[in-house]
């Protein structure tokens, strides 16, 4: 076990834990966006900043990703911490006026109307990462990624068309936090719309029931992974137990 101080209050951790994961082992709140259990840290954010001090070194450094260390000194609300995180706040609310999330997060950190321009009032997009992320590291599919520089930025599956990959899980619109991606099931169709895309894919239907319960697509990809017959998933699982 190592030993830190966090708005100083000393609590201990375990090696490899970042200090975002210490903080909330201990009840202290650092924001986030682009921060989920089910992938691997990013720091794309950026709200998650804090002030790390280990000897006469004092910077700031993400959260997510900072490992935590003995003797390591943080401050997390400090006037110089609050002040960058109310202008990232700022930022996302130019970029997203209409996000709930973002609007909670802005009015948490004391932030009203941005003073930066509002390029598009329908935009949801924080460009965390997460959907990416997960359809990478999680379903191990890379069916979309995030594209272009600067101000371009935005995700994308390729030629903006339904992707081959694509599986239809729906993971990226379940990890979204600003549902900028959502799903929607509606009869035989599975609909997964994105910021510049649609697409649709074929519902499997239980032979006894009559529900439409899982993409066909994902079924499919799940029995060639698990090498077994997609007989396996004919029916749904209330018929199956």
């Amino acid at each position: 076990m190592i030993t830190l101080t966090i708005d100083g209050r000393k609590v201990q951790a375990e090696e490899r834990q970042t200090v975002l994961d210490v903080a909330r082992q201990n009840n202290i709140y650092i924001p986030t966006l682009c921060v989920n259990e089910s992938v691997q840290p990013y720091g794309s954010c950026r709200l998650c900043l804090v002030e790390a001090t280990r000897g006469k070194r004092t910077r700031l450094v993400a959260s997510c990703l900072y490992p935590a260390a003995d003797g390591l000194d943080i401050k997390t609300d400090s006037e110089k911490i609050s002040a960058v995180r109310r202008m990232i706040a700022e930022l996302l609310l130019a970029r997203c006026p209409q996000s709930a999330e973002v609007k909670a997060l802005a009015d948490k950190l004391g932030v009203g109307q941005p003073r930066f321009k509002v390029e598009d009032e329908d935009n949801l997009c924080v460009l965390c990462g997460l959907c990416t992320r997960v359809c990478e590291e999680v379903v191990d599919q890379s069916a979309i990624s995030l594209v272009n520089r600067g101000t371009q930025r935005e995700v994308s599956i390729p030629f903006n068309e339904n992707s081959d990959a694509c599986i239809a899980c729906g993971s990226c619109a379940y990890v979204c936090p600003t549902e900028a991606i959502t799903l929607e099931d509606a009869g035989g169709t599975r609909t997964i719309t994105m910021p510049n895309c649609r697409m649709e894919f074929k519902m499997s239907q239980c032979p006894d029931c009559g529900d439409y319960w899982a993409p066909e697509k994902q079924l499919k990809w799940m029995a060639e992974k698990a090498n077994i017959s997609p007989e396996v998933f004919s029916l749904c699982p209330d018929c199956r137990s």
